[in-house]
């Protein structure tokens, strides 16, 4: 092992349980955090930001111990950073990976951005077809508003 091997250091630590969103895009990692509510968990949390990517050039990683994301939460993290990855982490062992894509349908996880769509009338569902992937370009199913980028509203 040469010098520069034995130097090298985790730089986020591992955890037994719970899971790590990698290559989140480092201006997108705090919307990430704040969508999941990370300052209201009790558990460990670690979060790194700048960290060195060969494919993104710098990343974000947050690790949540004794955490599982359910798949609303998910598709929140792939509406802001669509190709992130997502590892299920159960004994210190990777037991799932994930790369994060959009649902042809999105439900209860985005707000409609016209002012008479029903939905922002009555207590109901939202529900938004996608219509892009690449340029994240959604579609109301209720108006047909179409919204893409900043126009795009989490609930």
């Amino acid at each position: 092992m040469s010098n520069t091997e034995n130097k090298q250091v985790k730089i986020v630590a591992a955890i037994k349980d719970g899971t790590v969103i990698d290559r989140i895009p480092s201006d997108k990692l705090f919307k990430v955090a704040s969508i999941l509510h990370i300052e209201d968990l009790s558990d460990q949390v670690t979060v790194g930001n700048n960290l060195e990517s060969h494919e993104l050039g710098t990343k974000g990683i947050i690790k949540v111990s004794d955490k599982f994301f359910n798949s609303k939460d998910i598709n929140k993290i792939a509406l802001i950073a669509p190709n992130a990855k997502l590892n299920v982490i159960k004994d210190y062992l990777v037991v799932e990976k994930k790369t994060l894509s959009l649902p042809d349908t999105l439900e209860d996880i985005v707000k409609c951005g016209n002012p008479n769509c029903i939905t922002n009338h009555e207590p109901m569902v939202t529900r938004f077809h996608v219509e892009d992937n690449k340029t994240l370009t959604l579609r109301c199913h209720y108006c047909e508003r179409v919204m893409s980028g900043d126009d795009i509203r989490i609930l």
